[in-house]
């Protein structure tokens, strides 16, 4: 019989390590605690690296990337910190899915080029991690911006003809470079997303 991936007590404390570092930390604009994206993000990278027989070796480390994804870019926490406490191979990924690691952060146009022109080089860890942030993401998007309309758009510091332009950059590389129904439902996600974006910039 074939081993299953497993998740045990590594990946335990990843997210009590993550729940430490954003506490108090809430999705824009909102009361939802943030621990809600990192803990959805992990949902859907564990689904779909133990799916993908390529990734099967990493499995844990990948959730636990997932998991931590943003402690770096959005937290005091330093990529060495998260190699001492969870290994190598998590860090190294929290770092390739990380647009920023320095306060203050770069503009937002520069981080977001650089970030899609990383990917272009990012192996199917990486990427997995990256797809699983981005279909969250799309995802709050679309039903905030259907519910709240054009008001929605002012919780960014980028518009929503720059949210078109990001997503749709990083959905054509991610459904190229890690085809599968993960990638082909973030594709549909951002199609929506860009029409609700030019509903209300209309």
């Amino acid at each position: 019989m074939d081993e299953k991936p497993e998740l045990g007590e590594r990946f335990t404390a990843a997210v009590g390590f993550a729940r430490e570092k954003h506490h108090g930390d809430v999705r824009r604009c909102t009361r939802i605690p943030y621990l809600s994206h990192l803990l959805a993000v992990a949902s859907l990278a564990i689904e779909d690296a133990a799916s993908d027989p390529q990734l099967d070796d990493r499995f844990e480390d990948i959730a636990m990337a997932a998991v931590l994804h943003d402690v770096v870019e959005d937290t005091p926490v330093s990529v060495s910190e998260v190699a001492d406490r969870f290994g190598p191979e998590v860090a190294r990924i929290v770092k390739a899915c990380s647009d920023a690691e320095s306060t203050p952060k770069p503009p937002w146009r520069e981080r977001k080029e650089a970030y899609i022109e990383h990917l272009e080089e990012a192996d199917q860890a990486v990427l997995c991690v990256a797809l699983a942030d981005k279909r969250h993401n799309a995802r709050c998007i679309v039903n905030d911006a259907a519910e709240l309309g054009p008001e929605f758009w002012k919780r960014f510091n980028a518009g929503p003809d720059e949210q078109i332009w990001y997503y749709s950059a990083v959905a054509e590389v991610l459904t190229r470079r890690r085809r599968g129904p993960a990638a082909d439902e973030l594709r549909r996600t951002v199609d929506r997303l860009c029409d609700l974006a030019r509903a209300h910039l209309a």
